[in-house]
C-alpha cells in the first residue's frame, strides 16, 4: 500500500511540471509584450524615441542677478540640458548661446523662459528663430507660449516676421524722408567735410608758391591728402 502511495505521488509531481511549462509555455505566446521605456542619456535624462531632446537657454545681465527662476522653468519644462548667458542681450558675444545653438540637431528643440532672453531684438529674435527653423529645430518660449513645433506658433512668428518688415520699411521711409528736408533746406547728409573755407585757401595758397609737396600741405592742414586733391581739384599721382 505504501509503494503504491508513493508511486501516486511522484507521478502527480510529473505531472505537475508539465502542466506548469504548458502553461508557461502559452503565456509566453499569447501574453503581451512588455512596454520598453523611452531610451535613457549617459547623463541619465529621459529622451524620446527618436532622440531628439528639449534644449533650454537662460540670460542674465549680470552677476548680481539670479537665474534660478528661469532654471526652475526650464527643468519643469522638460529641459535636457540648459545653457546659461551673464551677459546683456545688446551684446553680439554670448558664447553659451553660440554653444547651444552648435549643439542642436534636427528634431531638437530649444526652449527659453521669455522673448527678451534670446534676441537682441525683433528682427534678431526673427532671424535666429528662422535660421533654427531651416535645421529643422524647433523653438519654444514659455512664457508667451509660443511654440514653432506647432501651426498656431509658425503663424505667430510669421506674424512677428511681418511686423518686423514693416518696421524696417517704416524707418527707411521715414530717413529717406529726412534727408530730403534736410537738402531741401541746403544741408548735406553725411560726415562734416575737414576742410573748412579757411583750409581750401591756405592749400591753395601753399600749392600755388610751387615750394610745398601735397604731403607737407597735408601735414600742415593736419588732413590726408585725399583730401588736399579733392578740394584743389588735382587728380592724385
Amino acid at each position: 500500500m505504501v509503494s503504491h502511495k508513493r508511486v501516486f505521488v511522484r507521478r502527480s509531481r510529473a505531472t505537475t511540471r508539465r502542466d506548469g511549462v504548458k502553461n508557461a509555455w502559452a503565456c509566453h505566446n499569447s501574453c503581451p509584450q512588455s512596454v520598453s521605456h523611452p531610451p535613457r542619456s549617459p547623463e541619465g535624462f529621459a529622451t524620446t524615441g527618436d532622440l531628439s531632446h528639449l534644449l533650454g537657454y537662460a540670460r542674465i545681465s549680470t552677476a548680481d542677478q539670479s537665474a534660478a527662476l528661469q532654471l526652475d522653468a526650464l527643468a519643469a519644462a522638460g529641459c535636457y540640458r540648459t545653457f546659461v548667458d551673464v551677459a546683456s542681450g545688446s551684446l553680439d558675444d554670448r558664447p553659451e548661446l553660440a554653444k547651444v545653438l552648435d549643439q542642436l540637431r534636427p528634431g531638437d528643440t530649444l526652449v527659453v523662459w521669455r522673448l527678451d532672453r534670446l534676441g537682441r531684438s525683433l528682427r534678431h529674435l526673427i532671424d535666429t528663430v528662422g535660421a533654427l527653423s531651416e535645421r529643422g529645430v524647433g523653438f519654444k518660449s514659455l512664457q508667451e507660449s509660443i511654440d514653432t513645433t506647432t501651426a498656431g506658433g509658425k503663424l505667430v512668428f510669421h506674424v512677428f516676421g511681418a511686423l518686423a518688415e514693416f518696421e524696417r520699411d517704416l524707418l527707411r521711409e521715414r530717413t529717406m524722408a529726412g534727408l530730403a528736408a534736410a537738402r531741401a533746406r541746403g544741408r548735406k547728409g553725411g560726415r562734416p567735410s575737414v576742410m573748412t573755407a579757411e583750409k581750401i585757401t591756405m592749400a591753395r595758397q601753399l600749392y600755388d608758391s610751387r615750394l610745398y609737396t601735397v604731403e607737407a600741405i597735408a601735414q600742415s592742414l593736419n588732413v590726408s591728402r585725399a583730401s588736399i586733391y579733392r578740394h584743389l581739384g588735382h587728380t592724385q599721382t
